[in-house]
């Protein structure tokens, strides 16, 4: 810290005549003498150049900071010049609270199927963040906020609750969700309108159900359907490359001896060794 104080200029504050300068004599020890005032505007360019580094710190730290280095000034007006510094810790981006919260985290969300007869099938999914695992899916052709808690406590009745689920502002989200959650001690986080990349696991899981395993079908009913996305979250398709040692989130032994079997799943559309 008395290395920053010492060396660092004054590209924030300037020195008076609208030009930066170098840091002023009195932030080395051996020519200050003890009790010295700087002024404001010296003063202001050192609050900028340490305020860059060292956001979080507020007048009272920076103020005893300052005393231990024999710089005589008032409390009172370091956090007056600070108040006038306009930049201001970033808050937390939205990608560093889902890092940070990995862990405590499930996503829900619809999305609809066409059936041979024309009619729109809404599927619900409960997406665990960690694992990237579907804890619980239903298919229904009119949602309602009473079925769509009935889905909540189906997916957390024999697991454990987690602390945040991000969801859409969707209107079938009413009240009945909102008490069931509150009774649960689940923390709602709610994406912006028009946002989806804000719920971006559930979209990216949503992608690939369509491409991987709906295109590839003509549904018939509700129960068709539900019996397709059994087998497919049974089985998600993925790459055995990517189960060893290439970051899937969820581990699988890899086999040194044995004969390779091939398997069908989904009909043939997919096969896993």
């Amino acid at each position: 810290m008395r290395w920053f104080l010492f060396n660092r200029t004054q590209s924030c504050g300037g020195n008076g005549n609208g030009s930066a300068s170098s840091g002023p004599a009195y932030l080395n020890p051996s020519l200050v003498a003890e009790g010295d005032r700087p002024s404001p505007v010296e003063f202001e360019g050192l609050s900028c150049e340490w305020r860059r580094p060292i956001p979080l710190w507020r007048a009272p730290r920076i103020h005893g900071e300052l005393k231990m280095l024999g710089i005589a000034i008032s409390e009172r007006t370091v956090s007056r010049v600070l108040r006038t510094i306009r930049s201001r810790p970033p808050s937390q981006t939205w990608k560093t609270f889902l890092r940070n919260h990995l862990g405590e985290i499930v996503s829900v969300d619809f999305f609809t199927v066409p059936t041979v007869r024309l009619r729109v099938l809404f599927v619900f999914l409960v997406l665990e963040h960690l694992r990237r695992e579907v804890l619980h899916f239903n298919v229904t052709d009119h949602p309602t906020s009473e079925w769509v808690s009935q889905q909540m406590v189906e997916a957390f009745a024999d697991r454990e609750v987690p602390r945040y689920l991000i969801r859409d502002q969707d209107g079938v989200y009413g009240n009945e969700v909102r008490r069931r959650l509150h009774s649960l001690q689940i923390e709602e986080v709610l994406t912006a309108p028009q946002s989806p990349w804000q719920n971006a696991y559930a979209e990216r899981l949503i992608g690939s159900i369509r491409r991987e395993c709906l295109n590839h079908f003509i549904i018939l009913n509700g129960r068709h359907l539900k019996r397709t996305l059994a087998r497919y979250f049974k089985y998600p398709p993925i790459p055995s490359s990517s189960v060893a040692g290439k970051g899937h989130p969820i581990d699988r032994e890899v086999l040194k001896h044995g004969a390779i079997v091939e398997i069908s799943e989904l009909g043939g559309l997919h096969h896993r060794l």
